[in-house]
């Protein structure tokens, strides 16, 4: 475990910025930088856009981009990532625990709310929830200085016959497979048991409270774990 940081700079940057700087954040944190086609699939817009929001982002200091191999956000890009991350995250713990909303809704209220609210709202919200350290889906939650907490995890479909680990983390937004998780079990804070695992990236068998499950390759890659001793609450 590590932990990263920083201080959040004041806001000022468009919506649109702050969301291509989450994107690329999102798509760089395991270390590899984002490629063009994939922002755009991920934000959903054309890789011309894309290609002159990189240019702009990049002359403005918030994004390192070499030629061919994708682009990283710079120390003060990571900042104002980090800060929007913080925001999103926050609206999503305080919509599921203060007002009964489900974990497969939350994603696209709080991707509405996260540019509109202020941060002094957020710190309200963050301090009445606790300060938690994770969000509905296990995703870590950047404290008010910009730090995070960086993990180890382990994808369900790489996990080995016999262990037993803890499920921490969901890399989804789709709300179907949120939905479909939820009803099954297979959510943050369960412990499960991987029984069997076929070859040639086939499914896993798992043994959780719910019962004997079996789970698809990926659908099991989006389901990350800790292995050895719980993590904080």
């Amino acid at each position: 475990m590590n932990r990263a940081s920083g201080v959040f700079p004041t806001s000022g940057l468009s919506r649109s910025v702050e969301d291509y700087l989450k994107a690329i954040y999102q798509l760089s944190s395991a270390g590899q930088p984002a490629s063009t086609s994939q922002i755009a699939e991920l934000l959903d817009v054309a890789p011309p856009s894309v290609s002159g929001m990189i240019k702009r982002l990049s002359e403005q200091g918030l994004l390192d981009h070499a030629r061919y191999r994708g682009v990283g956000l710079t120390p003060a890009g990571r900042r104002a990532a980090l800060r929007m991350v913080r925001r999103h995250r926050i609206l999503e713990a305080y919509l599921v625990d203060r007002l009964g909303y489900s974990w497969d809704t939350v994603h696209e209220e709080a991707e509405t709310l996260e540019h509109a609210v202020s941060d002094r709202l957020i710190e309200r919200m963050a301090q009445a929830l606790g300060n938690p350290l994770f969000d509905p889906h296990g995703d870590p939650i950047p404290d008010a200085k910009g730090n995070i907490e960086e993990l180890i995890y382990t994808p369900l479909s790489e996990i080995p016959t016999g262990e037993t680990v803890e499920i921490h983390r969901v890399t989804t937004s789709q709300a179907a497979r949120l939905k479909y998780l939820g009803t099954t079990g297979l959510t943050p804070g369960t412990t499960i048991t991987v029984l069997e695992r076929q070859p040639f990236d086939g499914p896993v068998t798992i043994q959780s409270p719910a019962g004997e499950q079996v789970v698809g390759y990926e659908l099991g890659r989006l389901i990350l774990c800790t292995r050895g001793d719980p993590l904080p609450e």
